[in-house]
């Protein structure tokens, strides 16, 4: 294969010497109605006979400017406008017919900060675009870092020439040429990336347990089972970008000697199935997957999975059930899958994120991925950032920042300057933290003695109309229905818990009940076998910690000081 050539192609196809229309065609851009932008400015370019490329891609982030389209002049900054209606679009492709750049746009990308970019690509801004707002200056991207996220929006994720344009591939290329498998292991070590998916675990650690354990076969698996409610980190991934994804497998497996891998992808995320079965196909075709990849001697496969949407095969030795075969049940541990995994032979599970990441570690190098960060907690992380906030969407932050930035600056505050109540990190299984902790820095351990966790990136944002209780409530109710089954503390204790909590937010609770919820909360976390268990009543515990005078207000005064709850005391 030949990377520079298809890297010179790419860089046509990035950068035409004709005009190109881009439009986000990723889940959230279709659910803002962007397939019907995009036939339009199909039909309004064959209208008005304009030569011009119109083509896709993915999630650029701002899901709350959707439909997001991107109009490239030859030799110009590219332009965003943002929800873009039918009535716009034909007016977009009518100004273009006239030889103006197009009116009413919301930034200009005057640069490319790609980390694989050296020196960076930087463009002039079209005629009456002098003063416009840049891209990265935007609020609800100033305080980002876009590393995971690097491709996201900027490509044509069916477009392998694209990828590799932007740097895809080179930090396997760099592995397969300079380094051992132990030497790459001690450079992800060394980086100190931890495991994306919730545990934090450090991926280096993992890695070299796995290349140690004894057996001839290994196995290495992509966890795409994103299935928090408000959640779509790793969908907007394997839909924007699925060749990052790829390409850290491959390195994974070279590291850790595995010739075979899975990529686990929820059934639910039917765009995220088909693009990367594509980029799959792709990179088979072009000799990065088989045998002999980039005739290094190294092979390795990929199979993709499409999981049957069940919570719980988010933890790794359920979802090897599931693979198995068998049902999605979390067994005991140890021994752990990087020891004992698929079909009993050492196996490494990592989340879509961490597999994003490894490409740009192995490109860049170790230190230059540890400076990012703080001390423990090196990198970025994504988030999606939903509830009820100005500036929904996806982000990538350095770890480290301070919620409040993250809530506030990016985010932009609550709907209509309503106060933000609290947040809840971590997804369903994650705490409830207050407004007066917003000065917490994003890091593992201290999310953990807050009473919350980081999980897989969900963030879901509660303001003052919100009741605590009923938030509870309502992820409580979640977490029951999702459970296996398999153990009494969760299959019966979160049942109890949520049964308490329905009877509090009817005005049928009492003061017995608070400490009732604490009690069963802490035996579910000691009793239950596997995460989600564990970390299923963390929304009871900590909004008893931090909001208990709602709990006494619905038990004591029979009454819900948000007014969402209906009280029914008999």
């Amino acid at each position: 294969m030949n990377l520079e050539r298809l890297r010179t192609v790419g860089q046509t196809s990035l950068y035409p010497a004709k005009i190109k229309i881009t439009v986000g065609l990723a889940t959230c851009g279709l659910a803002a109605g962007a397939d019907v932008i995009f036939e339009t400015l199909k039909q309004r370019l064959e209208q008005r006979g304009l030569a011009a490329i119109l083509t896709k891609t993915g999630c650029l982030g701002a899901c709350h400017q959707e439909p997001i389209v991107e109009v490239q002049l030859p030799g110009f900054a590219p332009i965003l406008c943002t929800r873009v209606t039918r009535a716009r679009a034909r007016a977009l492709v009518d100004d273009l017919a006239r030889g103006s750049p197009p009116a009413n746009a919301w930034a200009v990308i005057t640069h490319d900060e790609s980390p694989f970019i050296d020196p960076h690509v930087e463009w002039s801004r079209p005629i009456g675009f002098e003063s416009a707002a840049v891209f990265n200056e935007q609020p609800f991207f100033a305080k980002q870092r876009k590393i995971v996220l690097r491709n996201c929006g900027l490509i044509d994720p069916t477009n392998l020439a694209e990828y590799i344009a932007r740097g895809g591939y080179q930090g396997l290329q760099r592995t397969l040429r300079d380094f051992t498998p132990q030497q790459v292991i001690d450079e992800v070590t060394q980086a100190g990336l931890r495991g994306r998916g919730g545990g934090g675990f450090p991926t280096g650690r993992k890695w070299h347990i796995a290349r140690e354990a004894p057996g001839e076969t290994k196995y290495l698996i992509c966890n795409g089972d994103e299935g928090d409610p408000g959640a779509y980190m790793d969908r907007t991934m394997l839909e924007s970008d699925p060749h990052s994804v790829i390409e850290g497998m491959i390195i994974g497996a070279y590291a850790v000697g595995a010739q075979q891998g899975y990529a686990y992808i929820r059934d639910e995320y039917p765009l995220a199935v088909e693009r990367m079965t594509l980029a799959v196909q792709q990179a088979e075709v072009q000799g990065l997957l088989g045998q002999n990849i980039l005739d290094s001697g190294f092979s390795f496969s990929i199979k993709i999975v499409r999981g049957a949407g069940a919570f719980v095969c988010g933890e790794e030795t359920a979802l090897i059930a599931s693979i198995e075969g068998g049902l999605g049940e979390p067994r005991p541990k140890p021994p752990y899958p990087a020891v004992s995994g698929l079909w009993g032979q050492p196996t490494i599970i990592n989340n879509v994120k961490t597999w994003a990441t490894v490409p740009v570690i192995m490109a860049r190098g170790a230190a230059w991925y540890a400076a990012l960060g703080t001390v423990h907690n090196a990198g970025t992380v994504v988030f999606s950032l939903v509830g009820q906030i100005a500036h929904t969407g996806l982000v990538e932050v350095p770890l480290g920042l301070k919620l409040r930035d993250l809530i506030e600056d990016i985010g932009g505050g609550g709907i209509d300057g309503r106060s933000i109540k609290a947040v809840q990190t971590g997804g369903p299984s994650g705490g409830c933290l207050p407004a007066r902790l917003f000065d917490l820095p994003i890091e593992y351990e201290r999310l953990k003695d807050a009473g919350s966790i980081m999980g897989s990136g969900g963030l879901v944002v509660l303001d003052e109309s919100s009741c605590m209780v009923d938030v509870a409530r309502y992820f409580l109710d979640f977490t029951a229905l999702e459970s296996c089954g398999k153990c009494t503390a969760c299959r019966e204790g979160n049942k109890h818990l949520h049964t308490i909590l329905d009877r509090i937010t009817h005005g049928q609770g009492t003061l017995d009940d608070l400490a009732l919820l604490e009690e069963v909360g802490q035996a579910v976390q000691i009793g239950s076998l596997c995460g989600l268990g564990q970390t299923a009543p963390n929304p009871v515990l900590s909004t008893l910690r931090y909001f208990r005078d709602e709990y006494e207000a619905h038990v004591i005064e029979k009454r819900c000081p948000a007014g969402k709850c209906v009280m029914t005391e008999t």
